[in-house]
């Protein structure tokens, strides 16, 4: 009896667990109508059934349906609206109203020193979220930069540490440093970028006009950047690994000769050298004569005898080695000797988190790239921790350290080698061992692994930048936080050049060591205001007191001739003979003092002013401070009564007015110093003994000043169609005065040049920035990000001299000239190649058909400053960039990206094909002027310059580079979670995938060397 009770009861729960398995496992059908802020229908709204691919969209009326589980959560979005969740449960209509996103508005951007609110900001700032970067695999700061804020130039470096060199808005100076302020987690940072590992960045801003940064005063006159590290978030313990590898292959590399390419083009090249005064068929292959000329006639030329073919060489001026080689049939592809297929790979692992009192976030980071040159290798370790803890309510402390070990030890093969070595060398000796010269001739070249296999190095980095801070609350809103920022930098390079190599030999083998310690720091004491008063004013005030010290110290010593032997290379420098011992220490200070106040009245109306003073050691004595100021306003016109536009959801003016300096200069350039030296001095007897001198190496001048750049900038920021586009527009105008400038000196003063305050450079440009939503529908969403910037330059003054008429005068042995700009090219001009029909009047200029035609603009027959002309930029003149991105199935996104430089000229002397020793040397493959190949752009092989001299030949080098594609996959959680694994990512991308150049086909348009393409895999992994 109790066995059937128990048995019915088990039945009942069952059967009770059943239902209720069922129950959430059946699908019911859900309807409803989603409506805008107005209460009217909103259409094209995504329904999506979280965690899931499946979802739909309302229609014109704002209605949709879907089935799903009662226990799933709908998730609603749209662009320009917060996204709802929705828990289904017991409905079957779920109705909702969407409200617009400001969100955007009320960020939090880092401007220097403190934040602001993004309505607030009034400066030009553009921001770049490395998040959103993750499957392009960024290797360095510039790989996230590079494309993505309008304004701002990254150089493209080939080499396997990356990077590439930093530009706003344009050229400033011309002398002084041109590359912008560094700003690391609040300060200032002169570092190298190679030491932040990119995984570690949260966020980074450009600060491009004065108003922006005029809070870096005499260090911003170039621009600031600004590097936000990462912190922990609320909730447990996050531990995130980052893995990826990939392969470094050849993208643009032009052919050179192989084999049997190198004896015909030898053969072209005696011809042009001898044009018109050598016999038939002379340097052609005896074996293939015409039959109107015997063999006995063609060795009769030059009176030779022998084997016919080694004449032939002989001619050709082939050395022994290559013609013993050419007919065993022995080449060597010199090709596949010096690049290669590099291996990279990237490591990173982290921890972080964040409780009510302690935020922690620790990141150690391993990066081993090679390059697609032999020996091109680059290895780092990187670590970061960023703590801070809550002392109590009014006291937090944290530090912030970072940790970077370079490696760049590895010998690079020289890649020129590839143009100068013959194919029909010997890449080794009879003993195996490389052969010095593979011709045995001294213009031939040297095998591109002999001086690396004699080669011992170490090169290394060692750096630390860490900041210590404690903030402190105070009453009435007022905030202080005092930073100490110390870097320690050590640095080692060790050479030994082997005696057993061919040259160094005859020094006793070569040793050097070099060590060089920096400490750096910097103390910035701030004190911010932040108030708002009848829930209409807002004030933010910053105040900074700045003090900071630099000092080096730099050991060198190299020696030669070691006895007995080298073996212990630089272990041992003190066994050579003929010690030299130097070194160079430095030591600058600076200080500063800041105020700024950003003002924001209801939301809509907002002021920025701000004053800072800043001291530095380097400037003359007469002027070691100078005092910069800002001012900016902003007015958000979308929030004003009286402008009522449906499509508009934002506008907003700013314009600022501002200076800022550059102080990028030597540290003892206005200081004379004196110099020590020795020389030889012959006594009558014939005796020579060591003199010892002492000179003044530099002129001084205690009047040397900071370089000062006065900036306008006008902007517009907008959003419209419900933020389905926003953007922004930018109008400047800088002036830099005092340029920092070697002012050339009489010979008869004793000194060539001294640093003087000189002349004007006005920079003027456009930047637009769009974003825009172009389709978000059920499972796909299409994203696009352009940019567009140009920049005109102009040299307004220079040293004030004066000509006859009144006139200033220009310096054109330095290229620059009045009313032109920087990067203007004033050279001779080519006009075509001179052909057959025309030899009469080549000879006038002591040319022969086959050279370039140079303009002689004067037509005296001769070539001199009078036949230069303006003739283009060495700068693009505009810019753009344009980032595609899809979200497919929300798990699934790909991007493209791509970037072009427009309208700028590069040197390309490569057509005048007189590359080195064409008689002694291979080439690379170009479509040379011949008498049955009259080009009219390529000269003939070993063409003469005749009295034109130097004169370059220009081709425009406007390209389009696809520059990347990207692909990642986000595995889904309902996979994820049974694992324990909050996130799980594979992502893969292609950089540098190709590019259009329309009249530049021979090297690659950006970086006249080997460009090398990426192919990266990788895995995000977070616990």
């Amino acid at each position: 009896m109790r066995y059937k009770i128990y048995k019915s009861l088990w039945l009942i729960v069952f059967s009770l667990c059943i239902s209720v398995t069922m129950a959430h496992a059946q699908e019911v059908q859900i309807t409803g109508t989603v409506l805008d802020e107005t209460d009217m229908p909103l259409p094209g709204v995504t329904v999506l059934l979280k965690g899931t691919a499946t979802g739909t969209t309302t229609d014109l009326d704002g209605k949709y349906s879907i089935s799903a589980p009662r226990d799933g959560v709908l998730v609603f979005s749209f662009i320009g609206y917060d996204p709802v969740e929705m828990e289904i449960g017991n409905q079957s209509v779920i109705d909702l109203t969407m409200n617009p996103n400001t969100s955007d508005l009320e960020e939090v951007v880092v401007i220097g020193y403190g934040t602001a609110k993004k309505r607030d900001i009034t400066g030009a700032v553009s921001s770049v979220n490395p998040n959103k970067l993750e499957n392009e695999n960024p290797n360095s700061v510039q790989d996230i930069l590079r494309g993505n804020a309008a304004g701002l130039n990254v150089g493209l470096s080939t080499s396997a540490k990356g990077g590439g060199s930093l530009q706003v808005r344009g050229q400033t100076s011309l002398n002084a440093g041109n590359s912008p302020l560094l700003v690391l987690d609040g300060a200032i940072y002169y570092g190298e970028l190679a030491d932040i590992n990119p995984n570690d960045i949260d966020n980074l801003e450009v600060l491009k006009d004065a108003s922006a940064a005029a809070v870096f005063g005499a260090k911003a006159a170039n621009g600031v950047i600004l590097i936000t590290t990462k912190k922990g978030t609320i909730g447990k313990p996050t531990i995130k690994f980052n893995a990826n590898a990939g392969l470094a292959t050849m993208a643009t590399f032009p052919e050179v000769y192989g084999p049997d390419g190198f004896v015909s083009w030898r053969e072209d090249v005696f011809k042009s050298i001898n044009a018109g005064g050598y016999d038939p068929f002379e340097f052609s292959d005896p074996r293939t004569l015409p039959s109107n000329i015997s063999l006995e006639q063609w060795m009769a030329y030059d009176g030779s005898s022998g084997d016919p073919v080694t004449v032939w060489l002989q001619r050709l001026n082939m050395q022994p080695a290559e013609i013993q080689n050419y007919q065993n049939g022995n080449s060597v592809d010199w090709y596949d000797k010096i690049f290669q297929t590099g291996f990279r790979q990237d490591y990173t692992v982290s921890l972080s988190g964040r409780n009510e009192n302690f935020n922690y976030y620790w990141s150690v980071g391993y990066l081993n790239n090679e390059g697609i040159i032999i020996g091109d290798e680059f290895e780092t370790i990187r670590t970061r921790l960023n703590l801070e803890g809550k002392v109590n309510n009014w006291l937090s402390v944290g530090t912030n350290i970072q940790f970077a070990h370079q490696d760049e030890s590895q010998v690079t093969v020289n890649w020129n080698l590839l143009r100068t070595l013959s194919p029909w060398g010997s890449e080794y000796n009879e003993d195996g061992t490389y052969k010095w010269r593979p011709n045995d001739e001294q213009s031939g070249g040297t095998h591109p692994f002999y001086d690396r296999s004699h080669i011992d190095r170490v090169d290394r980095d060692l750096n630390i930048n860490s900041t210590i801070y404690a903030n402190i609350k105070l009453p009435f809103g007022f905030n202080f936080r005092t930073n100490f920022t110390p870097r320690f930098t050590y640095y080692e390079y060790f050479n030994h050049q082997s005696a057993n190599h061919a040259e160094w030999g005859q020094r006793g083998g070569i040793a050097s060591r070099r060590q060089n310690k920096t400490y750096y720091w910097q103390l910035d004491n701030i004190l911010t205001w932040q108030k708002t008063f009848a829930e209409k004013h807002d004030f933010n005030a910053t105040f900074l007191v700045n003090a900071e010290k630099f000092q080096s110290w730099d050991n060198t010593m190299t020696n030669n001739g070691f006895e007995p032997h080298d073996r212990l290379g630089y272990h041992n420098i003190g066994g050579g003979i003929n010690p030299i011992i130097s070194s160079n220490d430095e030591y600058s200070t600076g200080d500063a003092l800041m105020g700024r106040l950003i003002y924001s009245y209801d939301g809509k109306y907002s002021t920025t002013i701000s004053v800072r003073r800043d001291g530095y050691s380097a400037f003359g004595q007469s002027n070691p401070r100078a005092l910069f100021y800002s001012a900016a306003v902003g007015w958000v016109f979308s929030d004003e009564n009286f402008i009522n536009i449906d499509w508009l959801d934002f506008g907003k003016m700013r314009f600022s007015w501002g200076s800022n300096g550059n102080r990028d200069i030597g540290r003892y350039v206005a200081l004379s110093d004196l110099n020590t030296g020795k020389y030889f001095y012959e006594r009558p007897s014939g005796e020579l003994y060591l003199v010892n001198q002492l000179y003044v190496n530099r002129m001084q001048n205690t009047n040397l000043q900071w370089e000062r750049t006065e900036s306008f900038n006008l902007g517009i920021d907008f959003s419209v169609l419900k933020t389905r586009l926003t953007g922004t527009i930018e109008m400047y105008k800088m002036s830099t005065r005092d340029l920092l400038v070697e002012r050339s000196l009489p010979d008869f003063l004793g000194f060539n040049f001294v640093w003087d305050n000189l002349g004007q450079v006005d920079n003027k440009g456009f930047e637009l920035t769009l974003n825009s939503t172009n389709y978000e529908r059920n499972n796909f969403i299409w994203r696009s990000t352009a940019n567009f910037q140009l920049n005109r330059n102009e040299i307004v003054s220079l040293y004030g001299d004066l000509d006859e008429n009144g006139e200033e005068l220009d310096d054109p042995s330095n290229g620059w000239f009045i009313g032109r700009a920087i990067d203007q090219i004033w050279n001779y001009k080519t006009d075509g190649i001179w052909q057959l029909n025309e030899s009469e009047a080549a000879a006038d200029y002591g040319v022969k058909p086959g050279d370039f035609k140079v303009v002689d603009v004067d037509g005296d027959g001769l070539f001199t400053n009078a036949d230069r002309q303006f003739q283009g930029f060495t700068q693009p003149r505009f810019r753009w960039s344009l980032r595609n991105e899809f979200v497919l199935f929300n798990n699934f996104d790909v991007s493209v990206m791509v970037y072009s430089y427009w309208g700028h000229d590069g040197s390309f002397n490569q057509m005048k094909n007189r590359d080195g020793f064409l008689d002694r040397t291979s080439s690379y493959i170009t479509p040379y002027w011949t008498e049955e190949n009259p080009s009219n752009e390529w000269a003939r092989l070993n063409s003469s310059e005749g009295g034109a001299g130097g004169f370059s030949v220009y081709r425009k080098r406007s390209f389009i580079r696809f520059e990347n594609i990207s692909m990642g996959y986000n595995f889904p959680k309902q996979l994820t979670e049974k694992a324990n694994i909050t996130n799980l990512r594979v992502y893969g991308n292609i950089r540098n995938v190709g590019h259009f150049a329309p009249q530049w086909d021979f090297w690659d348009p950006e970086n006249s060397g080997p460009i090398p393409r990426y192919f990266t895999l990788g895995i995000d992994v977070t616990l």
